[in-house]
């Protein structure tokens, strides 16, 4: 097997040459590797798998760190820097870092993943040997999702985005691996290609592909009076003098509404653990 950048091979540990170790193929092509990265127990004469890379000198280099994702070979890709110019730098589970290009990016900056998110990739290389991710397919997606069961109706998945349109975004759940959509009606805000979210499935289709929902359910949505409040804490620091003991004049004065809808809106908010009550203060929950 030839020796090329990003793929995997079994090699022989030949010999140490300075810092390097020496490793070779049964053709007698040789590939360095750093020698702290040889495990106690390998030796001179033993077998050891390592994964090929380009390294900055234009040569291959080999590492025993194994990425979780290689070519033709689909993972989660960790996001560790943005750059508008460069693109991503992610982490596939290797000594080298890998770009994915701004061209593979939505074209809404403010779409791109941000550090912590998670991409659906895999492995490509140019024709000077180098790595970049590439974002997972439709079809591909499709090929390797796993169909959902008639019981994950209503319930709440951890779940990124891999493929945003004006009409929604498809998610993919994880670790579960069902595909999910959610159409732009069911959510609030677009999410970042790679953003988690957790989503709540509203429909099992009959090719057990998911519909869901980024909205919060019923009982758990607050109403327009307690949105207002919140939105009035959040602009004041996260307090407020007022509480359900204010008068009935200062309340319809600042909000807008009666004493008695301003009680049920602080209980909901209460109730929902997002506030608290004290010395005369309203206050958001830490």
């Amino acid at each position: 097997m030839a020796l090329h950048p990003g793929l995997k091979a079994t090699l022989h540990i030949k010999d140490r040459s300075g810092s390097q170790w020496i490793l070779t193929n049964s053709s007698g092509d040789e590939v360095l590797m750093n020698a702290s990265e040889l495990e106690e127990g390998q030796e001179i004469g033993g077998e050891i798998e390592v994964f090929m890379y380009r390294n900055r000198q234009g040569g291959i280099s080999a590492t025993p760190m194994i990425p979780h994702i290689l070519p033709s070979q689909y993972g989660w890709a960790k996001v560790l820097k943005v750059s508008r110019r460069e693109g991503l730098v992610v982490d596939i589970g290797t000594t080298r870092e890998v770009y994915v290009l701004p061209a593979d990016l939505p074209q809404l900056e403010e779409l791109w993943p941000e550090p912590g998110d998670h991409i659906f990739m895999t492995l490509r290389t140019d024709r000077y040997g180098d790595l970049y991710g590439r974002l997972a397919t439709e079809e591909t997606v499709s090929e390797l999702s796993v169909p959902a069961p008639e019981e994950a109706f209503n319930k709440d998945l951890k779940a990124r985005a891999y493929r945003l349109l004006p009409v929604g975004t498809f998610m993919l759940s994880d670790p579960e691996m069902y595909r999910i959509f959610v159409h732009e009606s069911e959510r609030e805000q677009e999410p970042r290609l790679g953003e988690e979210k957790t989503v709540r499935v509203i429909e099992v289709k009959d090719d057990r592909t998911l519909n869901g929902s980024l909205l919060p359910r019923k009982q758990d949505r607050l109403s327009g009076d307690a949105e207002k409040i919140m939105a009035y804490l959040e602009e004041s620091g996260g307090q407020m003098p007022f509480t359900d003991k204010s008068s009935p004049d200062e309340i319809q004065e600042m909000f807008g509404m009666s004493k008695a809808a301003f009680k049920r809106a602080i209980g909901t908010l209460y109730k929902a653990r997002k506030i608290i009550q004290e010395e005369g203060w309203t206050k958001l929950t830490k």
